[in-house]
């Protein structure tokens, strides 16, 4: 499967401007693009713009996400503030080629007092979703900081794990160590799309990577502005697993203490 990561600058407000940002993106020769976490928004806009922004997660954008994925027969995985019951959550829906939902997932792990503000959290764990014979699974930022979170994602089948972000500078530990560890102690790939430039007083770092089941980085940008390509391999994925089987050699009934049992 051939990704894309999205590493931009922030469209505080602008949710026509983004969606034009990602009708360029999805025009790319690949077959999933991935855009930085609450992309068709902003992120650090205030609770105020959140949720004056916020759709269901069935409408207008995503009516014109949709759209965009069937015109360029590309998959597409955004983020955005979703509104559902008078709350307002930090989420990422993943579009197919023919413009069909197919998963959508609210952030579970608030990052800091401005997560707090903006957002409520997400209740239900990841679903894992197929795409091209892929098994996905979803989460957002802060959530791939905790390893349960990915680990549970791998136990249920995931070959790749979509991390939409918005990381700032003081923070490039997490691309740099702990997405690469993520994807080896659990053989899966990892993408981790992030933004760039600064909002609303944030500086954003960049370093969007999809590590390897290995390890090692497929693909990892700089600081700026980039569409970063990526190739999922099936068979390194297998030759990797086979070395390396963490899953099959775990031992579950000494970890209760993680599960609170």
């Amino acid at each position: 499967m051939r990704i894309a990561l999205a590493q931009c600058v922030p469209g505080p407000r602008d949710v026509p401007g983004n969606l034009h940002r990602l009708d360029g993106f999805a025009a790319a020769d690949t077959d999933l693009v991935v855009t930085p976490e609450m992309f068709l928004t902003g992120y650090a806009i205030g609770a105020d713009a959140v949720r004056a922004l916020a759709e269901p997660a069935d409408g207008p954008s995503a009516a014109a996400v949709a759209a965009l994925a069937r015109r360029h027969r590309t998959a597409v995985l955004y983020g955005y503030p979703e509104s559902d019951g008078g709350q307002v959550f930090n989420a990422v829906a993943l579009v197919g080629p023919d413009g069909s939902r197919l998963a959508g997932y609210r952030k579970t792990h608030l990052f800091g007092e401005l997560d707090r503000a903006q957002f409520s959290p997400g209740a239900d764990r990841p679903a894992v979703v197929e795409l091209d014979g892929w098994r996905l699974g979803l989460l957002i930022c802060y959530d791939v900081e905790f390893p349960e979170a990915v680990r549970d994602l791998a136990l249920a089948g995931a070959d790749a794990v979509l991390v939409p972000t918005a990381n700032m500078t003081g923070y490039d530990r997490v691309p740099a160590t702990l997405v690469p560890a993520r994807a080896y102690e659990n053989q899966i790939y990892v993408g981790y799309a992030n933004l760039t430039g600064a909002e609303a007083g944030l500086v954003y770092g960049g370093l969007s990577c999809v590590a390897g089941p290995d390890g090692a980085d497929v693909a990892r940008a700089g600081r700026g502005e980039e569409l970063l390509h990526a190739r999922l391999d099936r068979t390194a994925l297998a030759a990797s697993r086979r070395e390396n089987p963490f899953l099959a050699d775990r031992r579950p009934e000494l970890y209760r203490r993680l599960t609170g049992r």
